[in-house]
């Protein structure tokens, strides 16, 4: 029992040492120490040994108060990287974007690919190419429109993802953790992380793609509401009337983004609606909105935010949870 206790302080205190060097990026021990609120002897140990693991590197010597010259200790903010995929389309096709990013956010590749429709073999291409570049990526997180439940894509927009299990075939294909998210559940976390809103605030995101049907993402209370199966937000299957794999007039869009807007509103009452589309002229939704609003008898209205780049929002979210997905498990006593 005190060697397993022994273990679990070594890991809490070098998790503790590693989340703040990553947050000061150089210190020096007594700063370290002073900052960690560890002994000087406990942190010359866990220095020493994030060192060895390339962690931490030896930077430069610091003047002290009349003794020695300190060392300064800076983080390695390469030490482990993570491949962001993301699926969107431009243009009538499918853009697969693949991102490296290091521990501070900082890309160190990027490269765009388009299919005429998505290919799973050529997808999983790509992704061995970049990992044979880039050795010290130890994550993927791959954004995707649709819904995986026991690791298999069940719901999607794109019909060529279906039945697909990309978890466990990337997993045994390139022995490294994989996640997977939702296109529009990541935008809407990428949004919210970029504005710092409050956690007790509820936002919505409707993306309307130009030939795919539309999807939602619901946050509140700082995540992702997924619903049971992960199935929350599956807009495409209200009662619309709409056929979203062919055109949709511009009178009937504007119609359909309304009602969803009242839908979403009598349901969940957000503080905002962000609503991703380029079908439209931004004002022609806004003066629609604002008739439609005026007819309505409801006690409260959203905040409703028109973006027409969703792919900037999607891909900071899949950057900040592929991230989050690198950041060691806090270790507990029982």
């Amino acid at each position: 029992m005190k060697i397993a206790n022994a273990y679990l302080m070594k890991e809490i205190n070098i998790n503790h040492v590693r989340q703040v060097m990553k947050r000061v990026e150089t210190a020096t021990k007594p700063q370290l120490a002073s900052l960690t609120k560890l002994s000087v002897v406990t942190v010359n140990s866990l220095v020493k040994e994030l060192c060895e693991l390339g962690e931490l590197f030896e930077d430069e010597t610091v003047p002290s108060n009349g003794g020695r010259p300190a060392l300064t200790y800076r983080y390695n903010y390469d030490f482990s990287l993570a491949l962001v995929m993301y699926i969107n389309e431009k243009q009538g096709q499918d853009l697969i974007t693949a991102t490296v990013i290091n521990l501070e956010d900082n890309m160190v590749f990027r490269e765009e690919y388009t299919m005429p429709a998505f290919d799973q073999r050529h997808f999983y291409e790509i992704i061995g190419n970049v990992l044979s570049q880039h050795a010290s990526i130890k994550v993927i997180g791959i954004g995707i429109p649709g819904q995986t439940v026991n690791g298999e894509i069940t719901v999607s927009s794109h019909r060529q993802l279906e039945g697909i299990r990309m978890i466990e075939d990337l997993e045994a294909q390139f022995g490294l953790p994989v996640l997977v998210e939702n296109d529009v559940n990541a935008a809407i976390s990428g949004y919210c992380a970029k504005k710092e809103l409050d956690e007790d605030q509820c936002i919505i995101g409707i993306y309307f793609p130009t030939k795919y049907p539309p999807g939602m993402g619901i946050y509140l209370n700082g995540k992702v509401i997924k619903g049971k199966l992960g199935m929350a937000g599956e807009v495409k299957y209200l009662p619309m009337g709409i056929d979203w794999y062919n055109s949709v007039e511009k009178e009937a869009f504007i119609a359909t983004v309304c009602k969803m807007i009242q839908t979403v509103n009598a349901i969940l009452a957000p503080d905002q609606v962000v609503i991703y589309q380029k079908m439209v002229e931004e004002n022609a939704l806004v003066q629609a909105w604002q008739m439609y609003q005026a007819d309505l008898s409801m006690p409260s209205y959203p905040n409703v935010i028109l973006i027409d780049s969703f792919r900037e929002d999607f891909e900071a979210g899949m950057r900040w949870l592929t991230l989050k997905a690198l950041e060691p498990d806090q270790v507990q006593f029982n």
